[in-house]
């Protein structure tokens, strides 16, 4: 039997941050275990067009639907476990559970206990307008975690989902979006924001530690970190 589980990654949302997820995980297991090892992973990879035009038509339980096959299809590979590579569809995690027997691991939940751990409880969320505004992501970290939650001005929500969704699922990385997330963050902090979550998982592509002057809190590679830990310890699966 392999020291490893069987990783299953939903991702292609975008995949700019998937090839971010396959990277870290590998990666990190490597440092773990020496030599040429890297991760057990099976990946189901979207058309990310196709998931944005229907995120922007409400058509929400066409994607829940999409979600749970591609979620059994990877249950029937062989995953042990599940990764959504994405912050914006743990709106329909609920759903992706109930369509399979192995467990799903959440992306919020490495995130509020990080926080947690560094003794914070006041944060700002950045993400696409939907992790923003829906209480699905923002609910499970002030219910489960206990942490409060800040999101910028509707003029700031705008400025960040426009550049997710127009430059970084695209792989563009501008300098200007860079000073505008960093006015964003700012803003955010000067209104007791002790932290900043990067809750969308291209969004590390574009802003760092560097970038902001609170701790920032990069979902993608928490998640990541967090599925390596499960991967290398079957036994608790």
């Amino acid at each position: 039997m392999s020291e490893q589980a069987l990783i299953g990654l939903i991702g292609g949302m975008s995949w700019e941050s998937s090839a971010q997820y396959y990277r870290l995980i590998n990666e990190a297991v490597r440092a773990r275990l020496g030599g040429v090892a890297s991760a057990r992973t099976l990946m189901w990879s979207f058309d990310f067009a196709e998931i944005e035009a229907l995120q922007h038509a409400g058509r929400w339980p066409e994607l829940s639907r999409r979600l749970a096959d591609a979620a059994r299809a990877l249950e029937a590979g062989g995953a042990d476990f599940l990764v959504l590579c994405t912050n914006t569809m743990h709106r329909e995690a609920d759903e992706i559970e109930a369509a399979v027997h192995i467990p799903l691991l959440h992306i919020a939940d490495p995130t509020g206990e990080a926080i947690k751990t560094a003794g914070l409880s006041t944060v700002g969320l950045l993400g696409t307008a939907f992790t923003m505004e829906h209480e699905f992501y923002r609910g499970r970290l002030e219910k489960k975690h206990g942490l409060s939650i800040l999101t910028p001005d509707a003029d700031d929500r705008a400025t960040v989902h426009r550049i997710i969704y127009e430059e970084l699922v695209a792989g563009r990385v501008l300098d200007a979006s860079r000073e505008a997330y960093r006015a964003v963050i700012a803003r955010l902090a000067d209104r007791g924001a002790q932290a900043i979550i990067l809750g969308c998982t291209e969004i590390m592509l574009l802003v760092s530690q560097a970038d902001s002057p609170v701790p920032v809190f990069d979902t993608t590679t928490l998640h990541a970190m967090a599925a390596v830990e499960r991967a290398l310890k079957p036994a608790t699966l």
